[in-house]
């Protein structure tokens, strides 16, 4: 496997993972810079995802007929632009715009990313491939988010998107060295690529992945509530828990795209079928310590490990339109985060309490296994299609 390319697209993959979440741990600080509320602040969260789902499309058929690394390094151009002038904004409202721009980077960066990274391997070390560009994105939540949360806690949150930058530097330096020249774009025209989305090939495993990401986020988003109310945790042992729960996130993305590389669709009904007991299992569990922490890293890792195989089943299913659909995917999981914290917000506000939130997660998650299981492989018609050379 060429390392260094790969590990290049990760470097930028911790960059944008970082500069998407940070932001919730330093809330409290730009709430207080503009004299805005809390929750008037964490708008820039749902600015940021809304981003990626519009600019997504967007994007990609701006970047389309781009050689994959000309593409790459504009979009970390506009990664850069946008997270300067996050660190430079004078005020709230151009703080929105610039974590918009910066968001349009994002869906484009992660789906031709994938491109590459898949292009760049054997076709048995594919998803393996993926998978380590996106642990960039893993690893920003177990190192990039605390670190920048702390530093911008105590020199002021601008300097942590000043350190972002620097980040999208090096990660652009990496890119411009490690990645070869020479791989080109889509051949296709946009209206070729628009037909390929309309096919069901294609948007069911999307629709997968938003189901995905839905379940995930309709706990997640509560997870401090439900640590501290419901197992009783310290705010300090939420803090562990949620740093246990990134080790599971970075263990479950590589974990699972290696399985794959093996069957692809085992990989994906087997991860289905863990987090539905693992989430059944949480609900009975969550009053026990020990037992809720160690189901938390095991549902972190198996909610990951969905992410590299369902991105390669999008990819290879469209292989007249693999820039866009690749693109799209990540406006999914991310259509998916918004969605996962509405649904989960309003069970909450219909009276459910926050034990019961595992089992909806559960039931999100049953709904994607019986989505998958409606495309099962068999001898005469294989899961995905032979990889096109013309891709």
């Amino acid at each position: 496997m060429p390392s260094l390319p790969i590990l290049a697209l990760a470097v930028a993959s911790f960059g944008i993972g970082t500069t998407e979440f940070v932001i919730m741990g330093l809330l409290p600080e730009v709430a207080r810079s503009f004299g805005v509320s809390i929750p008037q602040a964490g708008y820039l969260v749902s600015g940021y995802a809304m981003g990626v789902v519009v600019g997504a499309p967007l994007v990609a058929i701006a970047t389309a007929r781009l050689p994959r690394k000309t593409a790459l390094l504009a979009l970390m151009a506009i990664f850069l632009v946008g997270n300067l002038g996050c660190a430079l904004a004078p005020s709230y409202a151009l703080l929105m715009v610039a974590r918009v721009v910066t968001a349009f980077a994002h869906g484009a960066f992660f789906g031709i990313g994938a491109i590459v990274a898949r292009d760049l391997v054997p076709r048995e070390k594919r998803i393996q491939a993926v998978a380590l560009m996106f642990a960039g994105l893993t690893i920003a939540n177990v190192l990039g988010v605390p670190a920048g949360t702390a530093l911008g806690q105590v020199a002021g949150w601008r300097s942590t998107f000043f350190a972002v930058v620097a980040i999208g530097l090096a990660a652009g330096a990496a890119i411009a060295i490690c990645v070869p020249s020479g791989i080109p774009g889509s051949t296709g025209g946009i209206a070729r690529e628009f037909r390929a989305l309309g096919r069901w090939a294609v948007l069911r495993p999307m629709l997968v992945s938003t189901l995905s990401s839905v379940s995930l986020f309709s706990l997640f988003t509560y997870i401090a509530p439900f640590l501290q109310q419901v197992t009783g945790m310290t705010p300090r042992g939420v803090t562990g828990a949620l740093f246990a729960a990134g080790i599971g996130l970075t263990a479950g993305n590589l974990i699972g795209g290696r399985l794959a590389d093996r069957n692809l669709f085992a990989t994906i009904v087997g991860a289905f079928l863990g987090l539905i007991a693992v989430l059944v299992a949480l609900r009975f569990a969550a009053h026990n310590e020990p037992a809720t922490l160690g189901l938390i890293v095991v549902w972190a890792g198996l909610a990951f490990a969905l992410v590299s195989p369902l991105q390669i089943w999008v990819v290879e299913a469209s292989t007249d339109a693999p820039n866009l659909a690749s693109t799209l995917n990540q406006g999914a999981f991310n259509l998916g985060n918004a969605t996962g914290a509405w649904i989960g917000g309003l069970a909450l506000d219909a009276g459910a309490g926050y034990q019961q939130l595992p089992l909806l997660g559960a039931g999100v998650a049953a709904a994607g296994l019986a989505l998958a299981l409606s495309a099962a492989p068999s001898a005469e018609r294989p899961l995905l299609p032979a990889r096109s050379d013309c891709t």
